[in-house]
């Protein structure tokens, strides 16, 4: 009988919170957070392609060229850390009709440059030396922890002011919040305004300027419940 009216009285506490719990009034927004800046570094990202017939002429020359290639960006004073060996791949490559082989070795080296000014003397560098693929061009800011904490703030300011509006109307208040989930998909940056000219940095008669930097966007997501009062 005690182990009875024992089990009704948990039942009948875990009922009375769980209707608590309901009862609590809320009101669940989301709220976005946005910051726009000029970029002052680039991710770039090279590779030197070498064919021929001959497996270990094809590696040979390209290791070759990687090397002046290499040579020619400590030169260009870029710190060690600041670049480093991506891919390396040597693949043969079967023609059909002729019924023969052929190789093609690929090399790859990704570069952050501090100094957006230098851009153009780096890559019309590397041209000379060998390059003949640019892979992708990132651009990035020296300040991006810091922009991504501001862009947090933003979007919970945001959802605040998003459930304050909600509640205006009906005489309550915006009280603490009861959850904050992060929605955002991670900080990948992209240029707003980019272009990019390879063959320009081949031609000695055109223009140096071969960059529309543009700005940055970074972005913040947040869902939260805010209690009524």
């Amino acid at each position: 009988m005690k182990k009875a009216l024992l089990i009704l009285g948990i039942l009948f506490v875990t009922m009375s919170y769980a209707q608590d719990q309901k009862q609590v009034p809320m009101v669940n927004v989301s709220g976005e957070g946005k910051l726009k800046v000029a970029p002052d570094q680039a991710s770039i990202s090279v590779s030197i392609e070498t064919k021929g017939t001959k497996a270990a002429d094809v590696k040979q020359e390209n290791d070759k060229k990687m090397d002046a290639i290499l040579k020619f960006i400590k030169k260009s004073n870029i710190a060690t850390e600041d670049f480093q060996t991506q891919r390396i791949s040597l693949n043969p490559n079967y023609d059909a009709d002729k019924k023969k082989y052929s190789y093609i070795a690929t090399q790859s080296v990704q570069i952050l440059l501090r100094d957006l000014s230098k851009y153009d003397v780096l890559m019309e560098g590397l041209v000379n030396e060998g390059i003949n693929r640019i892979d992708n061009v990132e651009f990035k800011s020296s300040k991006m922890a810091q922009l991504q904490s501001d862009a947090r703030k933003l979007a919970i300011k945001d959802a605040k002011a998003k459930a304050e509006d909600f509640v205006s109307v009906l005489g309550q208040k915006v009280g603490k919040a009861l959850l904050i989930q992060d929605n955002s998909q991670g900080y990948h940056p992209q240029p707003r305004v980019y272009a990019m000219k390879a063959s320009m940095a081949m031609d000695e008669s055109a223009s140096r300027e071969t960059l529309a930097i543009g700005e940055i966007e970074i972005t913040a997501n947040v869902s939260v419940s805010f209690v009524l009062e």
